[in-house]
């Protein structure tokens, strides 16, 4: 028996349709898009997907054709396959003048957004997607995370606690919504097909990727090195390849949705800041496969811990914020003195400082929050226009996500937030 878990993001799916001609729901492969759309889909909306060969050759060869076969309101699946079709979309488009006549999904952003971006812009809203979020898991819908006490207070009311195994059996099993849906699924044999998935069909015909083998070694160093600062140079060395083809090949899996890139906050009254970003695994379990991590016990015991934690906490957050049609405002600190701030929420003029920890109630994990202080200082008189030259800034509540039993503070300004609500 296959269980439909509910998605967040339908709200903001529907909002797009109603808004604009074209939805394009984009994300990695297998996240769940189609199956969204087709639970959405009212009884006259033709579904088709372009996986089918014959059906891609037709879109290919005579794109007018395949529309007039496939006349809106229409959802096409996999529309990457045939980036001839969006000229055509755009003269329907532009005629019929109809809100929601397209629902198309798409896997590989890199192939499309060009083609996007010519014909259907202003036409077309682009919704990115990732796969099931824990609340989802446990069929709870909250909104973006924000470490404001009354949101946490409600976060907390809704969620059910889970002890720190519990956690990491979730952070092993991933966020792949068939894992959930299908209790029988050989989870290690459904990510190595994935990945085989993912490399013939989204990766075997790039230009960027000419060698299979070493793209997939360099995949697992990237996973090997998940919650840490980009360094392309050290990529390069360990895989074998060119700092610019690590560069590259990091793109791609930025562009598909495997690995998001969180950039250092930046102000003009912080100094010292270091400029490199910070990489994420945004499925946690299939980083666990690809680091050969056999089980949730081992995966909590072993020296990969606290970064696996890490990962699954920020990624939870990202996809929290992606949810609510928003995109996630996530930074973090770090500075050439070691002091660093795992991540930094920035919204509406004020930043919230969080730190993460697997520990139940961490020590010093908000030492160096101080560090932030500057931002929320009025420039000196007299002082210099370039050493003045960043706004005022407001610093927010402070979070040490954690495995603690409740939401409890820490002083005023900073509080211990349980991992299992957000």
């Amino acid at each position: 028996m296959i269980v439909y878990y509910e998605r967040t993001i339908e709200p903001v799916v529907r909002a797009a349709s109603e808004t604009f001609p074209v939805l394009l729901l984009t994300g990695p492969r297998q996240v769940g898009k189609s199956t969204l759309l087709e639970r959405m889909a009212d009884a006259d909306r033709r579904k088709v997907t372009l996986d089918n060969p014959t059906i891609r050759l037709l879109a290919k060869t005579d794109p007018e054709l395949f529309l007039q076969r496939y006349a809106p309101p229409v959802l096409i699946d996999e529309v990457q396959y045939a980036p001839e079709l969006f000229p055509h979309i755009k003269m329907i488009v532009d005629r019929r003048r109809q809100n929601g006549d397209f629902w198309l999904t798409g896997s590989q952003m890199f192939r499309m957004m060009k083609s996007v971006s010519e014909s259907l812009a202003g036409r077309a809203a682009i919704v990115p997607m990732l796969g099931l979020s824990s609340a989802e898991a446990d069929g709870r819908h909250p909104g973006a995370f924000r470490p404001e006490i009354p949101l946490l207070t409600e976060r907390l009311a809704q969620a059910k606690p889970k002890t720190v195994m519990e956690i990491f059996e979730r952070i092993h099993k991933g966020s792949m919504p068939r894992l959930y849906e299908q209790e029988n699924v050989d989870r290690a044999l459904y990510y190595e097909s994935y990945l085989e998935t993912y490399l013939s069909r989204d990766i075997r015909d790039l230009e960027q990727v000419a060698d299979e083998t070493a793209y997939m070694n360099f995949i697992r160093i990237v996973a090997a090195r998940t919650a840490t600062n980009v360094n392309y140079e050290a990529l390069a060395q360990e895989a074998g390849i060119s700092a610019p083809t690590a560069k590259k090949w990091l793109s791609v899996l930025v562009s598909c949705g495997i690995v998001a890139l969180i950039a250092p906050y930046a102000n003009n009254a912080l100094k010292r800041v270091i400029k490199a970003p910070r990489m994420y695994f945004l499925d946690t379990g299939l980083c666990a496969h690809l680091l050969g991590w056999g089980n949730a016990r081992v995966l909590e015991a072993g020296a990969m811990n606290g970064a696996f934690f890490e990962t699954w906490v920020v990624s939870e957050i990202y996809k929290s914020y992606l949810n609510a049609g928003k995109r996630p405002p996530l930074y973090f600190y770090r500075d050439s003195n070691k002091k660093e701030i795992d991540l930094i929420l920035y919204q509406d003029g004020t930043v919230y400082p969080v730190e993460i920890k697997k520990g139940t109630a961490p020590a010093n994990a908000t030492k160096h929050f101080r560090v932030l202080r500057p931002i929320a200082e009025e420039p000196a008189k007299g002082q210099a226009s370039s050493e003045a030259a960043h706004l005022k800034t407001a610093i927010g509540t402070g979070a040490v996500v954690c495995m603690a039993p409740d939401l409890i503070p820490i002083d005023r300004e900073n509080w211990y937030v349980p991992a299992w609500c957000i």
